[in-house]
């Protein structure tokens, strides 16, 4: 997903986007431990994911603010 795609969402959207991204990360890393990781990038691609989410989140909250 793209920053410029997530600046269009609304707070709530990502909000509920943040929570999604960090309930897969955490199923994939429970698979990486049982050795049932089939691809091993996928947890790469998520964590960068939910980082842009965050960065966005962070950078509508300062606007909001100041």
């Amino acid at each position: 997903m793209k920053a410029a795609e997530l600046r269009d969402m609304g707070g709530d959207e990502l909000g509920i986007r943040e929570r999604e991204l960090a309930d897969q990360l955490f199923r994939l890393r429970i698979q990486k431990s049982m050795g049932q990781l089939e691809a091993p990038n996928k947890i790469r691609t998520v964590r960068r994911d939910l980082a842009r989410v965050k960065t966005v989140l962070r950078q509508k909250e300062a606007k909001r603010i100041g």
